[in-house]
Order: structure tokens, then C-alpha cells, then sequence
């Protein structure tokens, strides 16, 4: 990729060290700033289930969001999101460290709006434009054309959990040929979808979680439970991965090849 020539002034008033306290900033960071630029990023980016980058984040440094551990790696820029801690922010604020803060995004133009301001803050918005045509470009060759059959569908995570109406995966979802029916069952924006309501109207295909080796808890074991093998022949169950519904950026671009593969999926076993 060719590099981005900077006016010296511009130069010297980017970032050289920053941290990330978000595991979805930090897939956007990986995929715009070297190594070198990078002091830390989220720990929950170590979380197999849940982290998109989980390999690469065994081999950066992390933190647990304390403004201690924060402050001692000298950074002079933080991504922060809503949900990391008011209390850190405002410490790093009071210490003249930089601190962007970071909604989360409701659509797909929102999410990429977000790379393009990360890449902006870091230097690199020649990279950011690259990276949000490339996001783009998948989430278009993931589209059903207008014929093409529609497949009611609910998302079914551990513990039941569901994204409604109105969040970027149901978008997602309804690009990729998913018409998202969580609002049948009372889901908002994001809600627990019950297995007894679930059972009794299925839709007709269930985007599933894998529960992990074991399944460690009710809130996975509700994935697997056999009443949802009781009603499989009115409703394809395909694997979704959990780690794809929290993230947008690059992310998306496993979540359009997911889509796509289960789509594929329930139609086979729909037929």
C-alpha cells in the first residue's frame, strides 16, 4: 500500500503511542496503525469466544482499563467507548492525555464512519479509505438480488440473547437475504429471546451460537437444548458465531461471509 505523505507539522502532532479500551476500536486500530504506534489494546480482545483478533492480541500488550496501568504506558491518545469506565476517562482527561470517545454504532455507514475517524486521529486515512472500500465491497458481494427467496430469521445467542430491529446486524442480516423477526417475540433493539416462545413460533431459520466444548453454563446449553432438535424440521438451526454480532469495521467483513455461508446452509436444509 502506498505510504501517506504528512506536512512535517502534521507529522509531529500525530499519535505516536495509543491505547484502545474497547475490543471493537481494537480490530479497527490493528488494521490501521503499525505495531510500533500501538501501546495497548483492550483485554478482552484476549477472549477466544468473544475477540476477532485474538490471535494477534496474544502478542500485543493489553490493559484492564485502570488509569493507573493506562497512564504508566504514555499514551497521548485513548479510544474509549461508552461502556468502558466513566471513572478512567475522566482521570486521563484530568491528566491532559487524549481521550476519543466512541458510540457504538447502529449501522453499517456509522460503523464506517468510525474507521475513517480512527484513521484520521491515527494518520492514516489513507489506509482507513482502503480498508472502509474493502468492508464495502464485501458487504455488497454478501446482498441477495431482488428475487431471491427471503428467510425469516432470529439471531440466537448464549443466554437467548438477540439483536431486534434497528442495530447494525440486523442490517446486516437483511443485506444477506435475513428478514430479522426478533420483534415477534418482544426483542427491542437488543433483548433475551425465551426457548418456551421460541419453540412454540419458530422462525424459519435460527443463526446460532456454537456453544463451546462442554458448554459451561446454561447460557450456552440453551443453544444446544433438544428441543430445538424436536422442531428441526420447521426451522434450519445454522451456526453464527457470537464473536460476529458485537463489532463493526472489519468485522463486518467475517460477519458478510458468515451471512452468506448460513444462508446457503438453511436453504439446503430448508428444502
Amino acid at each position: 500500500m502506498a505510504s501517506v505523505a504528512w506536512p512535517a507539522s502534521a507529522a509531529a502532532s500525530l499519535p505516536r503511542r495509543v491505547v484502545s479500551l474497547n475490543p471493537c476500536l481494537d480490530a479497527i486500530l490493528v488494521r490501521l496503525a503499525p505495531r510500533h504506534q500501538i501501546a495497548a489494546i483492550s483485554h478482552f480482545s484476549r477472549i477466544s469466544q468473544q475477540s476477532n483478533i485474538y490471535s494477534l492480541a496474544q502478542t500485543l500488550p493489553i490493559t484492564h482499563e485502570t488509569a493507573e496501568e493506562i497512564v504508566s504506558l504514555r499514551p497521548d491518545l485513548v479510544l474509549s467507548s461508552q461502556h468502558s469506565s466513566r471513572a478512567t476517562r475522566n482521570a486521563l482527561t484530568r491528566l491532559g492525555i487524549a481521550v476519543e470517545l466512541f458510540g457504538v454504532p447502529q449501522t453499517i455507514e456509522e460503523s464506517l464512519e468510525q474507521v475513517d475517524r480512527i484513521g484520521a486521529l491515527t494518520g492514516h486515512a489513507g489506509r482507513a479509505s482502503a480498508l472502509r472500500s474493502e468492508i464495502t465491497r464485501h458487504i455488497e458481494r454478501s446482498r441477495i438480488q431482488p428475487n431471491d427467496r427471503r428467510l425469516k430469521a432470529v439471531l440466537f445467542q448464549p443466554n437467548g440473547f438477540a439483536a431486534g430491529q434497528g442495530t447494525l446486524m440486523s442490517e446486516m442480516m437483511e443485506i444477506a437475504g435475513f428478514d430479522n423477526v426478533a420483534g415477534r417475540y418482544g426483542v427491542g433493539k437488543w433483548g433475551n429471546l425465551s426457548l418456551e416462545h421460541l419453540i412454540a413460533n419458530p422462525p424459519e431459520v435460527l443463526l446460532s451460537g456454537a456453544g463451546s466444548q462442554g458448554a459451561r453454563s446454561w447460557a450456552e446449553r440453551i443453544m444446544l437444548h433438544p428441543a430445538l432438535h424436536s422442531i428441526s424440521h420447521r426451522m434450519a438451526q445454522v451456526e453464527f458465531p457470537e464473536k460476529l454480532i458485537y463489532c463493526g469495521g472489519p468485522v463486518l467483513i467475517d460477519t458478510a461471509t458468515a451471512l452468506v455461508r448460513a444462508r446457503q446452509q438453511a436453504l439446503e436444509a430448508l428444502q
